[in-house]
Order: C-alpha cells, then structure tokens, then sequence
C-alpha cells in the first residue's frame, strides 16, 4: 500500500511539473480551400502582399515573420521574384477585463484596454476599478492568412484562428495562431475547428 501510495505521488508529481512547464493554446480555426483543378499548393511560391493601411505599420514585418515560419512548416516557399502566389497577412488583437468565467464585462462596468487592430503587439491605455476587487485581464487574439493565385486573382485558401487567453506574451501567442490557422492544410475540414498546441511557459 506504501509502494502503491507513492507511485500515485510521483505520479502527481510529474503531471504537475509538466503543467509548470507548458501550456496549452486553444484554437478556434476556420479555412477554405477553393483550388481550381492543376493547381497545386503544396510546395508552391509565394510573396506577401500589403494592404495601404499596412504599409507603414511597423507590426506588418513582425506578423508576415512569423506567418513565414508556419508557411514553411507546410511545405510553402517564400519566393519574392518567382511567385505563384500572394499571401495576405492579417491580425488584430484586444485586451479585456473578463468575469470569473472568462466572459468581458459589459462596457463600463470595471473599464477596459484596447491594443487596437493591426497593432496586436503594442500596448494599451487605460484601467477600470468598481465596487469589488477588478477582475484578471484576458486578451483575444486573432490571425488570417489569404492565399491568391497571382495569375488569376482568385482567392485558392483562406483560413483564420483566434484565442482568448490569460496569456500576455503577444509574439508568442500570435506565433502559435498562425501555426493553428494551417493545421489542416491545404485539406481543410468544413466548418470551425479547435486546435491545441502545447507550448513553453
């Protein structure tokens, strides 16, 4: 009974430790392939395209940086001046301040912060107090990535992935989103789909 006591310790232990030292990051994903017969998105070249509102934002570098990498890990090349396609990159993300349930509290209840769109890794303004202790900030994220045939202007996959989190650490977070938002390509099931990948703490 000792020996068996122990080996439920150690156990939970272990399942303990491993919660320390990573976390999971729950995905709501939506993509749509629309590829005409003969073309071919695996292992196909690209280049990313800007919006005007993106032009001089400075977070537009930082985003296609990381859209880059998870392209990568599906197979797609980056290929400035032999492109087959366009890739457009978007992202957004929001500060709140939510109830016990993870649910945002109405507008004025306790305040807000807002990074604001197209800005997901800056910082907001700004701070809410009410009759309680306030509530924990929790932050929603999202990313989209629009992939275009350059020859005929068609749309061939679209695909986006939020998630709201405790979570601070904006560029790892949004990393993991556009990881999330190709999990299932270029074969995506219809309809939204949950995705969990594990990360660091």
């Amino acid at each position: 009974m000792k020996r068996f006591a122990a080996l439920i310790a150690l156990s939970l232990a272990a399942l303990l430790g491993g919660c320390a030292t990573s976390r999971i990051v729950d995905s709501q994903v939506l993509a749509v392939a629309n590829v005409p017969a003969g073309v071919q998105l695996q292992g196909a070249h690209y280049r990313f395209e800007r919006l005007p509102s993106q032009a001089t934002n400075p977070e537009a570098g930082l985003a296609e940086q990381q859209a880059e990498q998870a392209l990568a890990s599906v197979g797609l090349v980056r290929d400035d001046a032999a492109a087959q396609f366009s890739v457009l990159v978007g992202f957004q993300g929001t500060q709140y301040l939510a109830d016990p349930w993870g649910y945002p509290y109405p507008a004025g209840t306790y305040g807000s912060l807002s990074i604001g769109r197209g800005a997901p890794w800056g910082s907001g303004v700004g701070f809410g107090m009410g009759m309680r202790f306030p509530p924990t900030s929790q932050y929603h994220r999202e990313v989209s990535l629009i992939l275009r045939d350059l020859r005929s202007g068609q749309v061939v996959y679209e695909t986006r992935a939020s998630h709201d989190g405790p979570w601070g650490d904006s560029t790892t977070i949004f990393a993991t989103l556009f990881k999330a938002a190709l999990a299932h390509f270029p074969n995506p099931p219809a309809g939204p789909q949950r995705v969990n990948i594990e990360i660091p703490r």
